[in-house]
Order: C-alpha cells, then sequence, then structure tokens
C-alpha cells in the first residue's frame, strides 16, 4: 500500500513573526502541505479546539475537552520565542492532551542554546530546527508525519478488534445466563405427566379395586 501525498498533510505553523511566519508557510506550501498559520500559542490552541476558561489570564489558557472541534491537523510547527505563551508552553500544553499528544511538534528558534534544545526534545518535541529554516530541514517532517498516521490506524485497528472480542464475551455471556436460568426453571418445575401419574395411581389404589364380599353368606 502507497502512503498518502504529502497534500493530504496539514501543518499547523505558529509563529509572532509576519516574516518568518510568511516564509516558513511558503516552504511549507512548496513542500505540498496544507498550512494554517497562527501568531500564537494561545491562537493555536484556539484553532485547535481549545479556549481560555481563565479570563484573568488570557496569555495561560487551560485545557477544555468540552470545546473541542474535529481539526485534523497532522504536525505543528512552533517558533520558540513569543510573547504570552512560548512554543516551549504551547509543546507542554499539546502534550498533557489526551487527544492532542500524539500529534508531533517541532520547535524552531533563532538561538542555538542547547539547554533550551534538550528542554523541548525532552517534554516530547520530534525535532528543534534553527532559524532561518531551510527547505532541507522541512523534508524531516514527513517521517514523523507518517509514523504518527501508522500509529493512529494500528491504534484503530486494535480498538475496533477490542470492541468486537468485548461484543462476542457479552453475547457468550448472556447465551450462558439464559442456559443457567432454563436449567433452574426445569429443576423447579415437576414433570409434567406426574399428576396425571398420581391420580391414575390414586384409581388403582387396593382399597379401590378389591371387591367387597361383606353381606354375602357362603353356601356349601
Amino acid at each position: 500500500m502507497g502512503m498518502p501525498a504529502d497534500s493530504q498533510f496539514h501543518v499547523l505553523a505558529v509563529d509572532d513573526s509576519l516574516i518568518d511566519r510568511k516564509l516558513i508557510e511558503r516552504l511549507l506550501k512548496t513542500s505540498s502541505y496544507q498550512v494554517t498559520t497562527v501568531d500564537s500559542g494561545s491562537k493555536a490552541l484556539e484553532f485547535l479546539g481549545f479556549y481560555e476558561d481563565d479570563q484573568s489570564n488570557p496569555d495561560s489558557p487551560s485545557v477544555s475537552s468540552n470545546n473541542q472541534q474535529e481539526v485534523d491537523v497532522n504536525l505543528i510547527i512552533t517558533d520558540y520565542c513569543m510573547p504570552g505563551m512560548t512554543g516551549y508552553d504551547l509543546l507542554r500544553k499539546i502534550k498533557e492532551s489526551s487527544s492532542l499528544k500524539n500529534i508531533p511538534v517541532v520547535i524552531m528558534s533563532s538561538e542555538n542554546v542547547p539547554s533550551r534544545i534538550n528542554r523541548c526534545l525532552e517534554e516530547g518535541a520530534e525535532e528543534f530546527f534553527l532559524k532561518p529554516v531551510r527547505l532541507s530541514d522541512l523534508n524531516r517532517l514527513r517521517p514523523h508525519i507518517i509514523k504518527t498516521k501508522s500509529k493512529d490506524q494500528n491504534q484503530e485497528i486494535h480498538d475496533e478488534q477490542t470492541s468486537q472480542k468485548s461484543e462476542s464475551s457479552e453475547i457468550k455471556q448472556e447465551q450462558q445466563e439464559r442456559v443457567h436460568h432454563l436449567h433452574q426453571q426445569l429443576q423447579q418445575s415437576p414433570p409434567p405427566n406426574s399428576n396425571k401419574r398420581k391420580t391414575m395411581e390414586e384409581g388403582l389404589s387396593p382399597d379401590r379395586t378389591r371387591p367387597r364380599y361383606s353381606g354375602i353368606t357362603t353356601v356349601v
């Protein structure tokens, strides 16, 4: 089975710099990706279906699964240094979400700080690109997307098999309970001909079948 074309892959790009945002958008489209761009981590979370519950601190949106929308994003690429919510904060929010944690996240930064790079990779980032991002860097995105898609498909197959096993087990248990109930009914109910047999036995009792000879004189 062949892999789907890159045009089916949707990338969410997050960067507060308009110039960098336009650059990454152009590179992604050149690589035949579908691209959505936003200028902050908060807007990225909104696009993914998460909204701010804490109005006193709009830069720290909390996860609200009730507002989650069906958005098919195959990869997120985000700048590290952004006002309010940093790329690292966005990464943590995504990895803490049960529904979004499998989406690959790539971090970009114009500063080569090893401790920052290691912290992002340890938190679950797939890659850490140094700006300016080049087309050759984006060629490394495809394997992460394909790996995640394959993982999701395997999970769907596993869930379907588990559901079928559960249904089969429930049917089997229901049949066993039905058989057990029938056994109990048969044990509690008398045989169908027992009353008739009892009546017949009473009708043929010795007292009723023995001839009566009282009052009869025998002549010798």
